[in-house]
């Protein structure tokens, strides 16, 4: 099993001061006083302390503890622990900690430091580093100090570095999970607080008798050397009396010392500066011996040194005519220097007074030769606010210069805040371009409204940079102020936004300067000249047809090769006409050139026999467009005749594009009587079917209602009277059928009537 410290607790305070915790030729302390538990007989709260050969970190000490100092000299067991409910707390404590504190142990004494900074090294150990207990509440201890004498508040040293918290076990704490209580309730635990501060939980083989410890603490402070200060050490249990604590400080850690501060490194992110010098001074009297070190080499014995170079530096420094010692150390890292260019932007002038917009920033990578790690703090007017770092200019993207070739200031800085300044010359561009002659095109599109597009990269820049020295970029612009600006560039495919005609800008470029910025007129031109819509046109066949446009134009292109404004056809298809205007706008049309021819009569579907329902469909060819007529006087669009009464027809087709009239087609509708009144009044004395004799060959067969052959007719027959066998038939329904040569047969019926 490991060893564990051993527990003296028969020293007096005053020995415990003089001859444990200060120890020193360098220091002395005086008017030292204790108290602590007086209530465990023979037994003291405050001892003297040795590792014995543990793993404990100090060497040897003195222990402040909120009950039996002994009881610290033991393995670690869990333990409610405990004092006296009659010993009391500290008032002091209580008020820097805002605690109800029990048990408090107390040492006290005067000091008088020789140097203007004191430490000393501590560890604080609790039991209350168990269950949820550091989630809820601390034991408290606190190293106080004041001027002696004074009625000023004490200051507490026992924080965590860098900050005004306390040491504690609440402060001072890994994550607490989840858990169960002595009592048995359950409790959910709370996250970690400077973790990195507490050295972890002890064991049944620990060398101290506590949950668990932090790792090794220095209270400091900085003082007046030669004044004398109170000092006051002082531990106590919070609240209740049971879960005690410990503070052990270091045996000979009491003691004046030599400050220069914090390290200059780059790890630390306070390196110095590239040719930055730095004063050691360890402020004490020239009178004493000195030592100065560098990397454990001697470099000098002057009571301060300046540092120019990178090293561990060190001094010894032995107040003569005593022994007394003292030392300090720092170690300085030098950061790397910040190379620079001192750099020129040209920007062009609108109006040759020599006074411009600038973007500043167009010199952010210049003045820091391209390097990322340096951040530009801003540019300045004059060279002394850009060293302060005041005043800096609130829009560089957009400042006004005051003069031509006015300088202003860039501050680099790197990431420790060294910085160098970076000079930036305002210059008016020396160079200048010709305006250049309006560009114009024409409105390319079907409403010829004065906007159409340009193509700037195309149709403009070659014209600006004709002549100019190679390199050149040109950025196009609504006005003066943007191309000036450089903000809201237009695209390259560019639409007038003012009908007709418009003035752009154009910034010429040279890398980051500006060239000159030009105006730059735009027309657009409009052609729409009449009746240049497309056109459809009829060709007769076997002739020709003449197109034309408007005379009056520049040019004429035909697509058969033809340039006049005219042309003969003779062939059916698409032919078109471009004509160009003064300005070169062309409008082009299409003609569409369609045959057409007289039709041929081919044959008519005649449907007869059927009263008001009879009609005449004609049937043709040809390429045209036609209307048809059956007496050769009226004329209709559609090829079917309906509701046509019986008679001869001549059908005959027109050509509507005037291209003639088809063949003469002859057709009969025939019908018959749907009644006779056979009784020699001379009108409708016989049945016989209208014009049948200029039929092709047939046969009627007359029936009685019956079914009864009554008459039989052919072609040369006149008629039916009405008789059978020589008798008058009576009024009534009589059935014929009509049978051609051809096989086609009509059926129906009439009336008789006498």
């Amino acid at each position: 099993m490991n060893a564990q410290i051993t527990i003296d607790d028969t020293k007096t305070p005053q020995q415990l001061i003089d001859n444990v915790l200060v120890n020193s030729s360098c220091a002395a302390a005086s008017n030292s006083t204790g108290f602590g538990d007086t209530y465990t007989s023979g037994k003291q709260s405050f001892a003297y302390f040795n590792r014995n050969g543990s793993s404990f970190p100090f060497e040897e000490g003195i222990v402040l503890t909120t009950s039996t100092s002994t009881d610290a000299g033991k393995y670690y067991e869990s333990s409610m622990g405990g004092g006296s409910p009659f010993w009391a707390g500290d008032t002091d404590l209580n008020q820097i900690l805002g605690i109800n504190s029990i048990n408090a142990t107390v040492l006290e004494f005067d000091f008088v430091p020789l140097t203007d900074y004191l430490s000393f090294n501590y560890i604080f150990a609790s039991n209350e580093y168990q269950y949820v207990f550091p989630c809820e509440y601390s034991d408290g201890f606190a190293f106080l100090i004041k001027e002696a004498g004074t009625t000023e508040p004490y200051k507490n040293l026992a924080v965590i570095p860098n900050t005004n918290v306390p040491v504690s076990s609440f402060n001072v704490k890994p994550q607490i999970v989840p858990g169960i209580r002595p009592n048995g309730d359950a409790y959910v635990g709370c996250p970690a607080s400077y973790e990195t501060y507490f050295n972890g939980f002890n064991t049944n083989t620990s060398p101290v008798n506590y949950a668990g410890q932090t790792v090794v603490m220095t209270a400091q402070t900085t003082v007046t050397k030669g004044k004398t200060y109170h000092i006051k050490l002082v531990v106590a249990d919070a609240n209740t009396r049971y879960y005690d604590s410990a503070v052990f400080l270091q045996a000979g850690s009491f003691a004046s010392n030599i400050d220069f501060g914090p390290n200059r490194t780059a790890s630390s992110d306070n390196p110095l500066c590239f040719g930055d010098t730095y004063l050691l001074d360890p402020k004490l009297s020239p009178a004493y011996s000195y030592k100065w070190y560098k990397d454990n080499v001697e470099i000098a014995t002057a009571p301060t040194y300046t540092v120019t170079q990178p090293g561990n530096y060190k001094v010894e420094v032995t107040l003569t005519p005593t022994s007394c010692s003292l030392a300090g150390e720092i170690k300085i890292d030098y950061a790397p220097e910040i190379l620079s260019t001192n750099t020129s932007l040209l920007q062009c002038d609108d109006n040759s007074d020599g006074i411009s917009i600038f973007n500043l920033s167009k010199a952010n990578n210049i003045v820091k030769n391209n390097v990322a790690s340096i951040i530009n703090e801003g540019y300045y007017t004059t060279l002394a606010n850009a060293q302060t770092k005041t005043n800096k200019i609130a829009t560089p993207n957009n400042y006004t210069n005051t003069a031509n070739n006015q300088i202003v200031y860039a501050r680099l800085e790197n990431e420790f805040g060294c910085f160098k300044i970076a000079e930036v010359t305002l210059q008016i561009a020396a160079t200048s371009i010709a305006d250049p002659d309006p560009i114009s095109t024409c409105d390319g599109d079907e409403v010829q409204d004065g906007l159409y597009q340009f193509d700037l990269n195309a149709e403009v820049t070659p014209q600006i940079t004709s002549g100019l020295p190679s390199g050149l970029t040109v950025n196009y612009y609504l006005t003066a102020n943007d191309a000036l600006t450089e903000t809201n560039q237009l695209p390259v495919i560019f639409k007038n936004t003012i009908a007709y005609n418009q003035t752009i800008y154009a910034r010429v470029v040279n890398g980051p300067d500006c060239y000159d910025v030009v105006p730059v007129p735009l027309v657009i031109n409009t052609f729409n000249p009449p009746n240049f819509e497309d056109e459809s046109v009829y060709l007769c066949r076997d002739s020709d047809v003449t197109l034309s446009v408007a005379t009056g134009f520049s040019s004429y292109l035909w697509s058969n090769g033809e340039t006049t404004n005219s042309t003969v056809i003779t062939a059916p298809g698409d032919y078109t006409v471009t004509a160009k205007d003064a300005n070169g706008c062309e409008k082009t049309k299409t003609f569409k050139v369609i045959l057409s021819e007289p039709a041929t009569i081919t044959n008519a579907v005649v449907r007869d026999f059927s009263g008001n329902d009879n009609s005449v469909l004609i049937e043709y060819t040809g390429a045209g467009n036609y209307e048809f007529s059956l007496d050769g006087l009226t004329y209709q669009n559609d090829p079917l005749f309906t509701g046509i009464a019986t008679g001869i027809y001549y059908a005959i087709a027109r050509d509507k594009n005037g291209c003639g009239l088809s063949n003469s087609f002859l057709l009969y509708v025939l019908d018959y009587p749907r009644f006779f009144t056979p009784n020699g009044d001379g009108y409708n004395d016989l049945w016989v079917i209208e014009d049948s004799n200029v039929l092709p060959n047939y046969t009627i067969h007359i029936f009685d209602r019956y079914g009864k052959l009554l008459k039989e007719m052919n072609q040369n027959s006149t008629g039916w009277n009405g008789l059978f066998n020589g008798q008058q038939l009576p009024s009534d329904d009589y059935w014929f059928t009509l049978v051609f040569a051809d096989g086609r047969n009509v059926k129906g019926h009439f009336s008789l009537k006498r």
